[in-house]
């Protein structure tokens, strides 16, 4: 039987329990301090003033491993001292004074040990246990020989037990231990450090240009700012049925099975400051489709008879590296190609609007055929163009060296645990 109150107990050969006790009434000794660890003060919020009126406070009783257990480690996988019934209590517990100052029956109001068998308590487990389970959450599977690409709380569970860490434990036990340091296991991310040995360099100059300035200078009135990208293979699925629209509790329908109708490029421009949209669909991406793109763009005013136009683009098969920008030149002499640097593709601003066209167009994808797709892309451009305004990009230089910064750090990190974290 337990009294009322709440338990503290330290898991280093001395356990204490806390237990309430009435102002008036005689208190035992202080808490025993072990080698390692001493339990903190601990008050019990349920526990409130009794008959008299008088406040409870906590009274220490100490609960010691037995002489072959104390001071003794455990083999994996074999029951510890917290788990053995080897347990004697190094005090007789204090019963409670009523408000009369008469002793009151200890039968009714003192703690019960802890390995009593009615006392149906679930043993509790040592903190290095808990280190041990957490350690093992944190290492990948095929390092230990598995054939899993990520844990589970039930794999991580029947691992525990087959490595000895423990002899028996709940999934629940292990949900909890790791919720208390955010361990998901079962999640991923994906994640790249930048390789080009110029990412700042070419990453601010984007960034600048959104600003309004290039090479330290500020832009004229007759310089305009572009981001120019393709959004490839995008499939016209035709549905084997037709979709049914939403009703009261029941979401858009849509027919799993499907029909290829093909598949197109949509390649599009944004002015970054006028917020001007320009596109076109074209059967395959490539340099020409590409061209047919430029020339629509440099073609209307004021585009035309500009002083400079920055196209801001990635990396892409079609407009990649100095030939690239050579041939944009030899046709539109006003034209510059400014490349992002590799594996920054987010910092091109169509990005942004190809994002949006994914999510409000294209999910889920019923086109009856390719003329349907591209009607639905054409339409969607000028609908979105109507009341278009400019990104409000917050990305500045500043932002771009702590990131650098950052990852830096996280570059090293990773190197130093590199061994550990990969598969043999």
């Amino acid at each position: 039987m337990i009294c009322k109150g709440s338990l503290v107990l330290c898991f280093i050969n001395t356990v204490t329990y806390f237990g309430p006790t009435r102002v008036g009434t005689t208190r035992s000794s202080s808490p025993r301090r072990t080698d390692h660890a001493q339990a903190a003060p601990f008050r019990d919020p349920a526990d409130r003033t009794g008959a008299s009126g008088a406040r409870g406070s906590l009274q220490g009783i100490h609960v010691t491993v037995s002489g072959r257990d104390a001071g003794k480690g455990c083999a994996p996988g074999e029951p510890g001292a917290w788990q053995r019934p080897e347990l004697r209590l190094s005090s007789a517990c204090h019963a409670r004074s009523p408000a009369n100052g008469a002793a009151a029956s200890g039968s009714t109001d003192c703690l019960a040990s802890k390995t009593d068998p009615g006392a149906g308590d679930r043993p509790a487990f040592p903190p290095d246990v808990v280190v041990a389970i957490k350690a093992l959450a944190c290492e990948l599977p095929s390092r230990r020989g598995l054939p899993l690409a990520h844990w589970s709380v039930a794999e991580l569970r029947q691992e525990a037990v087959a490595s000895g860490i423990v002899a028996k434990i709940s999934g629940t036990t292990l949900w909890r231990w790791l919720g208390q340091d955010a361990l998901r296991p079962w999640r991923h991310r994906s994640w790249i450090f930048p390789r080009d040995p110029q990412f700042a360099r070419k990453a601010g100059r984007v960034i600048d240009l959104y600003q309004r300035r290039w090479k330290g200078a500020a832009l004229g009135p007759r310089d305009y700012v572009l981001c120019i990208d393709e959004k490839t293979s995008i499939q016209a699925r035709r549905r084997k049925h037709p979709s049914l629209p939403p009703a009261p509790g029941r979401p858009i329908y849509v027919e799993h099975e499907y029909v290829r109708a093909g598949a197109l490029a949509y390649l599009a421009a944004w002015d970054v400051h006028r917020a001007r949209l320009f596109g076109r669909c074209e059967r395959k991406n490539s340099i020409a489709a590409f061209h047919r793109l430029v020339g629509q763009v440099m073609g209307q005013k004021p585009y035309r008879a500009a002083r400079r136009v920055f196209l801001v683009a990635d990396n892409g098969s079609c407009h990649r590296g100095r030939r690239a920008a050579d041939r944009l030149r030899t046709k539109w002499p006003n034209a510059v190609l400014v490349h992002t640097p590799v594996h920054a593709s987010w910092l091109n601003q169509l990005e942004v609007y190809f994002s949006i066209v994914q999510r409000k167009l294209l999910t889920p994808s019923s086109f009856a055929s390719l003329a349907d797709l591209k009607r639905s892309v054409t339409a969607f451009q000028v609908r979105y163009q109507r009341a278009a305004k400019p990104f409000k990009w917050t990305f500045t230089r500043r932002d771009l060296h702590v990131l650098l910064a950052k990852l830096k750090k996280r570059r090293a990190y990773t190197r130093k645990f590199l061994y550990r974290n990969t598969s043999p």
